[in-house]
């Protein structure tokens, strides 16, 4: 189906939606890319909280064509990769499912910041399929990185709005450590190191990723999200900037 084909079905859609009240039986597609897993980890405790709504939850995970090894193990690989990703270099996906050609009430894409961008297979996608499977669409940001989400937020925009996508909000988390150990942790852990381990760093940076308690707001922004898609409230009238996201 050509790309104007589908958007005209996914607006009659989006109508049908509306009109027949569907809202009480939402469908969410988390279409998502984790490379060191703490994606996956927000993306799997969100859904908890919108299956607790009773809304129904869909996983689209992008694959790389070619495997990606976390840790890529060495300094020169780690900063070849920090090279590439600042320059935005596109990482091929593997063939999307049929998940991908239905429509939902909203579709939440997540992933990782790379050196201030959207990572490399999500940028792949938005070129080669987001026109067919974001336009029309309502769609939820979801940023992991560890602290430069507002630069990833505004390349993103740009690409959501070239694909037809509508969106009202942002979810972003941080990683809890501070500055500058959490980049020196970062860069150490993407290494093959473990930094937190260490007697003099590991007193600044404790651990890598989110915390418990971060993953414990993603649950909760989830179940707020249900609320939400059930009661016809906008996604915009929920605050997702809390002391617990961005620290």
């Amino acid at each position: 189906m050509g790309k104007y084909g589908r958007l005209h079905r996914v607006m009659t859609a989006r109508q049908e939606i509306v009109s027949v009240g569907l809202k009480k039986n939402p469908r969410v597609l988390f279409l998502y890319f984790s490379f060191s897993g703490q994606t996956g980890i927000l993306v799997n405790r969100l859904s908890e909280g919108l299956k607790e709504q009773g809304v129904e939850v869909v996983f689209e995970k992008l694959r790389p064509a070619r495997h990606l090894r976390f840790p890529v193990n060495g300094f020169l690989r780690t900063i070849a990769m920090m090279l590439t990703t600042f320059c935005r270099i596109r990482v091929p996906i593997k063939e999307l499912s049929s998940k991908c050609d239905q429509v939902y009430n909203l579709i939440i894409l997540a992933g990782p910041t790379w050196s201030y961008n959207p990572s490399g297979p999500i940028l792949y996608f938005l070129d080669k399929y987001g026109s067919d499977v974001l336009g029309g669409q309502e769609v939820l940001p979801l940023i992991s990185c560890r602290g430069y989400w507002k630069q990833h937020w505004w390349g993103l925009r740009r690409k959501l709005k070239k694909c037809g996508a509508h969106y009202s909000n942002l979810i972003a988390f941080t990683h809890p450590n501070p500055e500058p150990w959490c980049t020196i942790g970062v860069f150490l852990k993407i290494a093959g190191k473990n930094p937190e381990r260490s007697n003099f760093i590991g007193k600044y940076y404790t651990r890598f990723g989110h915390s418990n308690d971060q993953t414990e707001e993603a649950s909760r922004f989830g179940k707020l999200i249900g609320e939400s898609l059930k009661g016809g409230t906008p996604l915009a009238e929920i605050n997702f900037r809390t002391d617990l996201s961005l620290p």
